[in-house]
């Protein structure tokens, strides 16, 4: 019987979220990898009791987290009806998300109402819950007018299915219309995820700025670039790596000699700052104010661990940060 530490909530940072009443852990988890039905179930439960215990309430999945696509939901929502009974439930944020494929046909992915209310029930009866706390479009429709697109997660809200709405890889001009429609439904933007690491920069281009303006927080995906900014590369390709793979999300020829050596530059600093390079990297993210929470995968409980404690050290320097924005040009 899975007891949770009373000294969760002790070491753990909490930030608002943009300018609503939430706070977030400064890391959550994310359940993208290795909480799917080709994982060890217990593994992943562990990862989580383990997550809470060091302070982390937020949780985010999507309707096609696996493999297979929803079975991360599945799995989650076990795991909340073991360890996380009665009141456990109102000291977590929960958020899903729909928007990439999920079944057959017209009406299984994108951004229509139809599409979008439909993948949140199936959602909802999958963890088991009445509510998530967080529900994101997940990608922009070309195709969907932007208005039925928001007007489906105030939708969302309203009929309390969702407490919040979210945005995740929307680019700075589709955040901005869209988080002033979300404004005139009177349901307003909580927060936006988007991809963000030292390899994947854009969001300083236009993005970071508008959610400050509007008041809206920000949880970076990746932050470790695949695994790219960890110790995994600093001597090539690992062959049991992501990159070694001919599927997945990291191909091989990402790991070119200019990335190696901006890898091993970047952990040199990581090493006189008495970090990994994957904890300096999250404390990186973190060091801009307009980042509400890092979202962290793992696959392990050490890694989770490992990753935590990037909490010890998120100051940097002005020579730190000149060096490091000089390695990644």
């Amino acid at each position: 019987m899975y007891t949770p530490s009373h000294n969760r909530y002790s070491s753990m940072k909490y930030n608002r979220c943009g300018k609503s009443g939430l706070k977030l852990p400064a890391v959550s988890l994310g359940l993208w990898h290795n909480f799917g039905s080709v994982d060890v179930f217990e593994n992943g439960r562990q990862i989580i009791r383990r997550a809470f215990d060091r302070g982390i309430t937020h949780f985010d999945l999507a309707n096609n987290y696996g493999p297979e696509p929803g079975s991360a939901e599945a799995n989650f929502g076990e795991i909340l009806r073991k360890d996380f009974p009665g009141n456990l439930r109102d000291e977590l944020v929960i958020s899903t998300k729909a928007g990439y494929h999920m079944w057959p046909g017209p009406y299984g992915e994108w951004g229509s109402r139809k599409y979008l209310l439909s993948s949140l029930d199936q959602s909802l009866k999958r963890m088991g819950l009445k509510y998530v706390d967080i529900f994101y479009s997940h990608r922009p429709d070309p195709e969907t007018p932007l208005e039925e697109t928001m007007q489906a997660l105030d939708t969302a809200v309203r009929s309390g299915r969702a407490l919040y709405a979210g945005l995740s890889n929307y680019s700075a001009a589709e955040s901005e219309n869209a988080v002033q429609i979300l404004k005139q439904l009177g349901t307003p933007c909580l927060i936006h995820q988007p991809k963000y690491s030292m390899f994947e920069r854009w969001v300083e281009n236009g993005l970071l700025d508008v959610l400050e303006k509007n008041g809206v927080g920000c949880i970076p995906f990746s932050p470790l670039a695949q695994g790219m900014l960890t110790n995994r590369y600093l001597k090539g390709i690992p062959e049991d790596s992501r990159a070694a793979k001919s599927h997945g999300f990291l191909q091989k020829n990402e790991i070119t000699n200019d990335r190696l050596e901006q890898i091993k530059k970047l952990n040199d600093i990581a090493v006189k700052r008495n970090q990994s390079l994957a904890q300096m990297a999250l404390a990186w993210i973190l060091k801009d104010i307009r980042i509400t929470t890092v979202l962290i995968g793992a696959s392990s409980v050490k890694q989770l661990d490992d990753n935590l404690d990037c909490l010890n050290n998120t100051g940097f320097s002005t020579e730190e940060l000149v060096t490091i924005d000089g390695i990644l040009g």
